[in-house]
């Protein structure tokens, strides 16, 4: 069984400033932590992504969006919103970052490696079909969900999302699909204001947890589980994508949730082992949040060392 990790150089040529909390540096944070581990980095299948295509964008977004994107980047960028800043780099880093997360769902499929992690940015899990938001310009998750069904001829498609925000953009772009679910849990009340409990979606395909600030770290891995099984209940999926944003750690400055690196441990392993006894343990991992770039790179190497170690 092969682990991939998988990059782009472009991915760091999105230029937010070191001052915006979404800055290279958490990027940087990845391989230097990857170097410190020699054996898993020799046993990782590392990966240069490609770059996703309009047409693969435009599985989820409108193409209008999607040439404003590109043209207000050619432009020199600035704020697309009050906190997503694009630069003259960010056409080629965002469509890095889901070319990337393709090229792990293309392997899963086609057996050149079983789970893949993808350290990329900008995230993707707010960006919304003609908006970009949260720090995010495309939806790479949802992008990579409607490519596996389209392109690989897959039924069922499931997504998770454990960064301390809701994936608003995510359920916004996969809601209306009968044969995709997604399970987020998040701080609430907390940016953005979405996924209240009784919001299933109009097909009720969404499993939403949202869950105060300051409890105990079992409670929200517990509850994370607990939704999860309760989505995959009669109900199995051909794929597992994986929005890991680690702003979920304890200590980060833009969520209040309680985990440690022990229960990224366990949250990565216990989907390991779901995705081992639904689908051959095909699981795609894409990096979200995380803004303590240190503590993200030993949260990334925890993650690929349970997903290279199995379930």
């Amino acid at each position: 069984m092969t682990v991939a990790f998988v990059s782009n150089a472009d991915c760091g040529r999105h230029d937010t400033g070191w001052g915006h909390p979404e800055h290279v540096g958490r990027l940087r944070a990845i391989p230097r932590a990857l170097k410190e581990h020699p054996e898993l980095f020799h046993a990782l299948l590392h990966v240069e992504g490609r770059h996703a295509t309009v047409d693969e964008l435009a599985l989820a977004h409108d193409r209008s969006y999607i040439e404003r994107v590109r043209a207000f980047v050619d432009a020199g960028g600035g704020h697309l919103d009050p906190d997503t800043v694009a630069s003259a780099g960010s056409w080629d880093a965002a469509t890095a970052a889901t070319g990337c997360v393709l090229d792990g769902v293309d392997m899963a499929m086609d057996g050149r490696a079983t789970r893949s992690f993808c350290a990329v940015r900008p995230p993707g899990h707010h960006a919304l079909r003609e908006r970009a938001m949260g720090f995010c310009l495309f939806g790479s998750l949802a992008i990579a969900t409607h490519y596996a069904c389209a392109h690989h001829g897959l039924d069922r498609v499931l997504i998770v999302d454990w960064d301390v925000h809701h994936g608003n953009g995510t359920q916004a772009l996969v809601e209306h699909e009968p044969n995709v679910r997604f399970v987020s849990m998040h701080q609430w009340p907390w940016y953005p204001g979405t996924g209240a409990a009784e919001d299933r979606g109009p097909l009720g395909t969404i499993w939403n947890v949202p869950l105060p600030a300051g409890l105990r770290a079992e409670r929200y891995v517990g509850s994370f589980l607990s939704a999860v099984d309760s989505a995959t209940r009669d109900w199995t999926p051909d794929l597992v994508l994986v929005s890991a944003g680690y702003d979920s750690l304890a200590g980060d400055p833009l969520g209040d949730f309680t985990l440690e690196l022990n229960d990224v441990d366990r949250l990565t392993r216990e989907m390991v082992s779901r995705a081992e006894s639904w689908c051959g343990g095909r699981l795609v991992a894409a990096l979200e949040g995380g803004y303590v770039p240190d503590r993200l790179g030993q949260a990334c190497i925890v993650t690929m060392e349970a997903l290279a170690a199995g379930g």
